[in-house]
């Protein structure tokens, strides 16, 4: 054999390809590798040729995550979880555990046994010992992590976990050793992706972290197993996806990249040569195994190919487990069925028992049959009865007493609460005491109610029935959630009651930006809206359109919902990746340098600024200092620098041995975050030499930002400690003292910062969670009728809370995310006055399309003329039309009703605004088509008169517009306090999602309208009955329906006028009846025209 490996021709005569080779594992005595596959199923294939022999189904349509061959056993799990086996060698199933209690569980699976004992670990965190041989449970620990990945050492069982730590357990019992010197380590920031043992040396290959963002941590870490400390790690840049021993070769390991880099490393000789090699791929590598000798190396691909390496010199032939070992067993054939002679007299019992593919019924488990009683019990008989009760001939009877009578037979039922969910069916109770009332009690384990996860449900007249008043009591919004990317909604929460950064969003709007889909002006709308609403729900539709619209542009995937339930989704850490995203965006929106305005009121004396005059965000946010970069070998001193807006929460680590604990509070977290020294290894430009450098950071007190936004990175049990409360009090303090450091000295000059705004995580105890904001709302701080100035908002649902209770963590349903700081006094020294804050009224006479092939003769509209521009009161008619995004959810039971899941996703399509009075009274001067960069999944042409290619810039020969510029015009309206005239505005504001308020909307729909009568008209029927005029007759059109909604109001007038608005109502009404019930007789007659 040589010392250096070489390429093979592949195996690719796996079946059912081009499924991945998903596992893979050398048979230790017989010339077989062992594939598994994507479909489920295990393969021997035999010798280096690949010769296909047994096959055996582990999972069922699942990836098979594991095998391990052993002298006279195959042990497999799949990835559903289910269960894991052992198999012989010829395919026959000797034992298949499944764990009871928990269904999908199993997560990992050690390679070897230890005196007959296999480990397991579970989803559920848990740790299983089995009977290697017959598959039974002997030993069963509850864990406080996850391991992905079980080895046996020679004296200890290693885990490493989800939590990127690895352990030290007693092979006995399971349990992490309580005499090791260090029981755990911390290995990587991200899950343990491989573990691997050499001697006494542990190697690890994890998830780590850059930018808030997990990816492959390109070093391996090495561990001495006698003392677990680390020693110098392996750099692997092309990131590891697998390792394995090396046999035969003492502590030398291989690493494989996805892309199918080599690398075998020998940790005992670190100034060796490493060996590289790289394969020839067309996809990518999803599996790797070492033979017993190591003279053969396989990896799997995606494409169901099993690449060979070998040591063996060309031209000599060596077998996989590298001698002559036990004979290859070949599946059995099963013997061919008897040939019978039928005839009349043929018993039936000699044609024998087919073979059937899933369990006869007769072949069930006794554990599946039900033992419990079927029915409820009998109810026990009143004693006025027994003491009364005569028997005769084996029958007893009794009078029923007075007490009991009208009430035989009956079952007693409790009062029903009023729930208050729809408008349309509201209890008469109006006070539930588990919502309005829900206690905070910290010695509940449970979620408390107030913080729970809130859901919208859909009657049967849609989303606008859901009285989202019943949930909210207060002045202040709550948003929606059935919206994909709503998760967002509690940093949007944050944003709007931080005073400093609404004026800014609120004055961007003012401005022409230039991009179609901007953070900036959407967050200005949204604090327009909540303003206004005062208490009424908002939505933020707008908004998160734009978010997903901007992820996918910048490939920012893991931010994008797609509207899937998902228990795994840790959303803590993806706010925090919004969080980010999000005041990158804010910035960049921003920036109009060089004509950014200063938002500082004054600057110390003879202060010159360091930077050119930063954008608004970065002024309110930005945390601008030096970074302090020591050679350690010369000691040259070297300054950059440095521009943050967020800071990522730090902490300090346990201590070795016997050491105290670190005591801290949340102000030297904070300094510790922002000034913690860190050390690396680079070329120092000075002296030439490779060296160590130690970095620090050096801020002023007085350049703290009047904001100061924190990533709590709460990821783990260790570093909740530090949050949740204790006897001797909270973490988290109303307000703090922040010093800056010069060069390594505290500034003695101090800075105070008070909370404004929080963003936690709750999970319940399904491990399902979700986001709620917690804010100290500025506008309730000066009221003496409220608690205290804090607020929850937990989607739709606000409530006021107290202080101890916003900035208490008492278990770990309640974990933060964000933080937000104001300093004290911040709006006093910053300056608004320098914002914009008027909108320019031309662009309501300026005609703007981006159609490429505008159709002139199609313009109908006529733009407002310089003495046209609206003031208060001005009346102006309104229709818009839509088209769907995303098509209805529904969930159809077995009784035949209907459960909404989620309601069609609209969009704006078409908008048209008439003139409501003058002379030119009835003519539309906003008529536009709306660009969607999204797919449309229905135009709903028959409704809305959109076609295809109306909202396409190359293909429409409409008026199209942005929909940033219509919202802005239509925003422009309502702040000029026109009167807007339609019908059915309330649906066509919400898809909007805009707010107008109710003194400015004249609907006919509620106009005509009788309360008792509860049916509503369409328009139909009014224009046909009231205007003697026929509409919609093909599709609707909105100039025309804005402009019959406006002559319905105009003839509203003569008829109030004259005193005949009521008698005309009834008639109305009578007259509508009329013609339903001739549509129902026209229904019945089976498509016939006979009125009669």
């Amino acid at each position: 054999m040589t010392s250096t490996y070489r390429p093979i021709s592949p195996i690719t005569t796996i079946a059912n390809f081009p499924n991945s080779a998903t596992a893979l594992s050398f048979d230790p005595l017989s010339d077989i590798i062992w594939v598994g596959s994507d479909a489920g199923n295990v393969t021997a294939c035999y010798g280096t040729e690949g010769v296909r022999g047994v096959s055996f189904p582990v999972g069922k349509d699942y990836p098979v995550s594991k095998v391990v061959a052993g002298d006279n056993h195959v042990r497999a799990f799949a990835a559903d979880g289910k269960g894991v086996g052992s198999w012989a060698k010829g395919g026959m199933n000797k034992w298949f555990f499944q764990y009871a209690f928990s269904p999908n569980a199993i997560v990992s699976l050690s390679d070897t046994s230890m005196s007959h004992q296999l480990a397991i670990g579970l989803a559920s965190s848990e740790l299983l010992l089995l009977n290697s041989m017959t598959g039974a449970s002997i030993r069963q620990v509850t864990t406080t992590f996850v391991p992905t990945q079980l080895q046996f050492s020679h004296s200890s069982l290693l885990s490493g976990s989800t939590d990127g730590y690895i352990r030290l357990h007693d092979p006995r019992t399971g349990l992490v050793k309580s005499g090791a010197s260090e029981k755990c380590v911390k290995a990587h920031v991200g899950s343990i992706q491989g573990l691997e043992i050499i001697n006494n040396f542990a190697f690890t290959i994890g998830m780590g972290e850059r930018h808030s963002r997990p990816f492959p941590d390109p070093l391996v870490k090495v561990y001495d197993l006698r003392t677990m400390r680390p020693l110098p790690p392996i750099p692997f840049s092309s990131g590891p996806a697998f390792i394995r021993a090396v046999p035969k070769r003492p502590s030398t390991i291989a690493i494989v990249s996805s892309q199918g880099l080599i690398n075998i490393v020998d940790v005992s000789l670190p100034s060796a040569p490493s060996e590289f090699y790289q394969l020839d791929l067309a996809s990518y590598v999803t599996s790797m195994a070492v033979s017993p000798t190591g003279a053969y190396m396989a990896f799997g691909d995606g494409e169901g190919v099993v690449h060979l390496m070998t040591q063996v010199e060309e031209g000599s032939t060596v077998s996989l487990n590298g001698f002559d070992g036990q004979p290859i067993q070949w599946p059995d054939a099963p013997a061919s069925l008897a040939d019978i002679s039928w005839t009349d007299s043929t018993p039936l019992n000699s044609v024998g028992l087919p073979y059937y593919e899933t369990q006869l019924l007769s072949g069930w488990s006794p554990l599946l049959a039900h033992k419990g009683a079927s029915h409820p019990p009998p109810t026990s008989i009143p004693t006025q009865i027994l003491a009364s009760v005569k028997t005769n001939d084996y029958v007893s009877y009794a009078p029923l007493p007075k007490e009991l009578r009208g009430r035989r037979n009956m079952v007693q039922s409790s009062p029903k609460k009023g729930n208050g969910r729809f408008r349309s069916g509201k209890s008469r109770i109006d006070n539930d005491q588990d919502s309005q009332n829900a206690a905070f009690d910290p010695s509940d384990n449970e979620v408390p109610v107030i913080y729970r996860h809130v859901e919208i449900e859909y009657s049967k007249f849609g989303v606008e029935d859901f009285d989202f008043a019943f949930y909210n009591k207060t002045e202040f919004s709550g948003l929606e959630t059935h919206i994909l990317n709503s998760y967002t909604n509690p940093i949007v929460q944050v944003m709007h009651y931080c005073i400093p950064i609404r004026e800014l969003s609120k004055s961007h709007i003012t401005t022409s930006c230039p991009r179609e889909h901007c953070l900036l002006c959407e967050l200005g709308f949204i604090s327009r809206m909540l303003e206004d609403a005062r208490g009424t729900n908002c939505q933020t539709s707008n908004f998160c359109k734009t978010v997903g619209v901007l992820a996918q542009a910048s490939n920012a995937i893991e931010l994008i919902d797609y509207g899937r339930e998902s228990f795994g989704v840790d959303y803590a850490h993806k706010i925090q990746i919004f969080h980010r995203f999000l005041i990158e965006h804010l910035s960049a929106e921003g920036n109009n340098f060089p004509n950014n305005p200063s938002l500082l009121r004054s600057s110390p004396p003879n202060f010159q600024p360091r930077h050119v005059i930063a954008s608004p965000v970065t002024q309110l946010l930005g945390i601008d200092g030096k970074t302090l970069i020591t050679c350690q070998t010369c000691e040259v001193l070297r300054e950059k620098d440095n521009m943050t807006h967020i800071v990522d929460m730090v902490y300090p680590r346990k201590g070795y041995l016997n050491d105290a604990p670190t005591v801290t509070n949340f102000a030297s977290s904070i300094r510790h975050s922002m000034f913690r020294s860190i050390t690396h290894k680079a070329t120092c430009q000075s002296c030439k030499q490779f060296s160590m450098f130690n970095s620090r950071r050096s801020i002023p007190s007085r350049d703290l930002p009047p904001i100061l936004a924190l990533n709590a990175c709460v990821y783990n049990d260790e570093t909740f400690g530090f949050w949740q409360d204790t006897r001797s009090g909270i973490f988290l303090q109303p307000q703090i003292k922040l010093n800056g450091q010069i060069e390594g000295y505290d500034d003695p000059e101090s800075v105070y910062y008070k909370i404004r705004a929080l963003v936690v995580k709750i999970t319940d105890k399904g491990k399902r969670s979700h986001l709620v904001s917690i804010v100290k709302v500025p506008e309730a701080e000066s009221r003496l009728d409220l608690n205290s100035s804090w607020f929850i908002f937990n989607d739709f649902v606000v409530r006021n809370i107290s202080e101890a209770e916003a900035l208490s963590f008492p278990d770990k349903w309640k974990t933060p995310a964000v933080i937000y700081l104001e300093r004290i006094n911040c709006n006093d020294s910053l300056d608004y006055n320098c914002l914009p804050s008027t909108i320019d009224l031309t662009i309501l006479s300026r005609d703007t399309s981006i159609a490429l092939k505008r159709d002139p003769t199609l313009v109908r509209h006529q733009t407002l003329g310089a003495d046209e521009i609206p003031t208060p009161g001005t009346l102006v008619a309104i229709d818009a039309e839509f088209v769907s995004m995303q098509q209805e959810e529904t969930e159809f039971r077995s009784d035949g009703t209907k459960k909404v899941l989620r309601p069609a996703r609209m969009s704006l399509a078409r908008v048209s605004v008439l003139r409501g009075n003058g002379p030119r009274e009835g003519v539309p001067f906003i008529d536009d088509h709306i660009h969607t960069s999204e797919m449309i999944v229905d135009y709903l042409t028959e409704f809305s008169g959109i076609k295809f290619g109306d909202l396409d810039p190359q293909l429409s020969s409409h008026t199209l517009t942005p929909l940033k510029l219509v919202y802005k015009k239509l925003r422009l309206l309502v702040d000029l306090g026109c009167i807007f005239v339609g019908h059915g505005l309330s649906k066509d504001f919400r898809i909007i999602n805009i707010y107008v308020p109710p003194e400015q909307v004249l609907d006919t729909v509620d106009l005509y309208f009788i309360k008792n009568r509860q049916r509503r008209l369409s328009l139909r029927f009014l224009s046909w009955f009231v205007l003697d005029e026929h509409i919609q007759t093909d599709t609707h059109d909105s100039i025309e329906d804005a402009r019959s909604a406006l002559n319905l109001y105009k003839a509203y007038q003569r008829f109030e006028e004259q005193g005949a608005f009521d008698q005309k109502l009834e008639e109305l009404y009578k007259a509508g009846k009329q013609c339903v019930c001739l549509s129902i007789h026209l229904h019945v007659q089976n498509g016939s025209l006979n009125l009669q």
